[in-house]
């Protein structure tokens, strides 16, 4: 049982030390958005249409290097400062994965080829499938909690007038003065530290339970039981999104991680993994309840696995990568 407990605190320790610089540094773009983006901004920054302001939600994972813990507080910032569901959705599932830090990881350790080229186009095109998916679903009023919308961008989102005349009356985010008048930058920087302070700390108490609980299993799933699962088309590709979402491990290294999979698994299952997990594994689970309403969460969890499973299935038994 002594062993036991020594391997928990160490795989507790790896996973939060290399999760927690991540949440601070979305926590801190949060704090620059808060301070430095006005909703009047958003609003015209954002397009009108579902389908234009999805692609842009997606393609702006590639700007940011947060992984799937940093780019939670952020788009929750994003949120409150009217960023449309969809486009949100889409930002929140594809950040992690197209971000520049991960797609170098992947570079290093796969090269330039097919699972580098897959991981890029199936971790943009299927976050905006599902940012799509929720858009058509509901408003934000549905999808979100209400600390989380203030005044989303009508058309993109969906809200009604009688949302928007509801939002209003919430009251839940009080003007930030170095937005509406004008302040030295020293004085809008300090402001945006106490908003990421802020935000790190109410976001860490999910994070810290998501640890935990893959702490606990990797601590009593065997690598015997790992390794019997990896030659079938579809069992391949279940079992490896099951254990990205029990492994939680950032994804600046996962690639690496998936590595030692390859010999044993499918290409499919291989991205799988490196498209699912940053996506979805236990601790973003646990802070999307910080963002989302909790049957919200349950469907974002099935719909992105759903859509994971069948499109990796396929490159399996159709595609032979």
């Amino acid at each position: 049982m002594e062993e036991k407990i020594i391997v928990f605190s160490t795989v507790f320790l790896g996973i939060f030390i290399e999760a927690a610089p991540f949440l601070l540094l979305g926590s801190f773009a949060s704090g620059l958005v808060e301070v430095f983006v006005s909703r009047d901004n958003m609003t015209r920054l954002v397009p009108r249409s579902i389908i234009p302001a999805t692609l842009m939600g997606g393609m702006m994972g590639f700007a940011f290097p947060v992984c799937e813990c940093g780019v939670v507080p952020l788009t929750r910032r994003l949120f409150i400062k009217g960023f449309p569901v969809s486009a949100g959705i889409a930002f929140l599932l594809a950040a992690p994965i197209i971000n520049p830090v991960a797609l170098a990881s992947t570079y290093a350790a796969y090269g330039f080829g097919d699972v580098l080229v897959m991981r890029f186009a199936l971790g943009l095109t299927i976050p905006v499938f599902i940012g799509m998916v929720f858009a058509v679903a509901g408003s934000a009023p549905k999808i979100l909690l209400p600390s989380t919308y203030l005044a989303p961008i009508r058309g993109a989102s969906g809200v009604t007038s009688d949302s928007v005349e509801r939002l209003e009356a919430i009251k839940v985010d009080a003007p930030v003065a170095g937005v509406t008048t004008p302040e030295p930058l020293v004085a809008q920087l300090r402001q945006a530290t106490r908003v990421a302070n802020d935000e790190f700390f109410e976001m860490a108490k999910y994070l810290i339970i998501g640890c935990i609980l893959a702490a606990l299993m990797q601590t009593f799933v065997t690598q015997e039981d790992i390794l019997s699962l990896g030659s079938g088309p579809v069992t391949s590709v279940i079992f490896m999104q099951v254990l990205a979402y029990v492994l939680s491990v950032c994804s600046t290294v996962d690639a690496f991680i998936s590595l030692s999979f390859v010999n044993a698994f499918t290409t499919g299952s291989i991205l799988g993994f490196l498209v699912f997990g940053p996506m979805v594994d236990i601790k973003s689970t646990l802070m999307f309840l910080g963002v989302f309403r909790k049957n919200v969460v349950f469907y974002l969890v099935a719909v992105a696995f759903l859509s994971v499973l069948l499109v990796s299935v396929f490159i399996n038994l159709n595609i032979g990568l």
